[in-house]
């Protein structure tokens, strides 16, 4: 049986036109608190308002969130202790599986044996995955500088 869209989880599909708007809008609004904790009144069940507070670090998070959700992106959250597939883990760092695997055959990544399956921590596929930014952002700035002396 197919569901249609407005039944589908969200991060199970794209964002609907009336989601992006309302994502801008509300990171809008995130956006606007200059400093300490945003504070959110929200509409209960029986029309009466809760206030909900949110610390600087989960505006942060929240405004990434709508700031994908925004344009468009399908996005899903992936808790730090989850352990992932090696096609899960492919996906996330837009590889091949069978690239992932001679990673992880060569001890770039560390992972786990569940019965014969591999499996990553997000954990350790996240600092992968910053480590190889970092390196490749330097490698990047390098590049630009030796460009720079031949201008």
């Amino acid at each position: 049986m197919t569901m249609p869209a407005f039944a589908e989880v969200l991060g199970r599909r794209l964002p609907s036109a009336t989601e992006r708007a309302a994502a801008n809008q509300l990171r809008q609004i995130l956006a606007a608190q200059t400093s300490g904790d945003a504070t959110l009144r929200v509409l209960g069940e029986g029309k009466t308002p809760t206030e909900i507070t949110l610390t600087p670090g989960l505006s942060t998070l929240l405004m990434e969130l709508l700031r994908h959700v925004g344009r468009g992106d399908a996005v899903t959250l992936v808790p730090i202790s989850q352990m992932l597939t090696t096609q899960q883990a492919a996906d996330i760092l837009n590889v091949s599986r069978p690239f992932l695997i001679g990673l992880l055959e060569k001890g770039e990544i560390d992972f786990d044996h569940v019965g014969r399956h591999r499996r990553i921590r997000a954990e350790d596929l996240f600092a992968y995955k910053k480590a190889r930014d970092l390196k490749r952002g330097n490698a990047l700035a390098d590049l630009a500088a030796l460009d720079a002396e031949h201008l």
